[in-house]
């Protein structure tokens, strides 16, 4: 393993620089103790922030939750209605929430779908958070690696008809650059919740080299000694991008 990476004297190991996390299991959560599935988010939503907070003082310096998928407003009304009053919550207490963590917040996603106040306090969001130099959460709202995909293939095109770009200068530097994460390095370990081995749409395209870590624990109950055994296993890996 290329020794590149930011290391924590707490557990001896290198941290990897971008973690990515598929947030996984809150209905089963809830389902399991007899709750409604939207109590299970609300749950899953303190382990949100503390987890984030957690991984923050580690030394991460890039951090992706998958929180809202593009296929999940197939879900029950009632339940997608709970998630987004969930994110509408967080997203007030974010205007001062991570302020003393230095927490840098940028949201990922198609936000056309949302309602006007939500893009605008979205918005607000970002811009407070602009100059903190700490750790950066991007949170993946209403968001699939395919449409990503095709967003930038969009973008392409346009500046392609728009002289700004041949086809002869295409390289995957230029479909990166239009991406979601544009400038970001690519994440360097993927974590999913709830004992599903599936990417489920999330960074397809980054997630190309990516080391990828399921746990059966449900997202309610990822605790900070999970999140430790996920960097432990990532460092027993050997990455060898291709090569020998």
């Amino acid at each position: 393993m290329k020794n590149d990476k930011t290391k924590t004297d707490k557990m001896n190991i290198y941290m990897p620089e971008h973690v990515g996390i598929i947030m996984d299991g809150n209905g089963r959560w809830a389902k399991k103790r007899g709750l409604p599935r939207p109590v299970g988010h609300t749950y899953g939503a303190k382990t949100f922030k503390d987890i984030t907070r957690y991984i923050s003082k580690q030394g991460v310096k890039i951090l992706t939750l998958y929180a809202f998928s593009t296929e999940n407003w197939k879900r029950p009304l009632e339940e997608v209605n709970a998630i987004m009053k969930i994110f509408r919550q967080y997203l007030h207490d974010a205007l001062t929430d991570f302020r003393e963590d230095d927490i840098k917040v940028k949201f990922i996603g198609d936000r056309s779908a949302f309602d006007e106040d939500m893009i605008n306090l979205i918005n607000e969001t970002e811009e407070i958070s602009e100059k903190r130099q700490g750790m950066l959460l991007n949170i993946a709202m209403n968001y699939g690696s395919r449409d990503e995909i095709v967003y930038a293939v969009k973008r392409l095109c346009a500046d392609v008809r728009d002289n700004k770009l041949s086809v002869d200068d295409i390289t995957h530097e230029e479909i990166s650059a239009r991406l979601y994460t544009s400038g970001l390095p690519d994440p360097d370990l993927i974590i999913r919740t709830g004992g599903e081995h599936r990417l489920s749409n999330f960074m397809l395209y980054q997630a190309a080299y990516s080391e990828f870590y399921s746990t059966d624990t449900l997202w309610p109950d990822f605790s900070h000694d999970d999140f430790d055994k996920a960097v432990m296993e990532y460092n027993k890996r050997n990455r060898r991008f291709g090569g020998v």
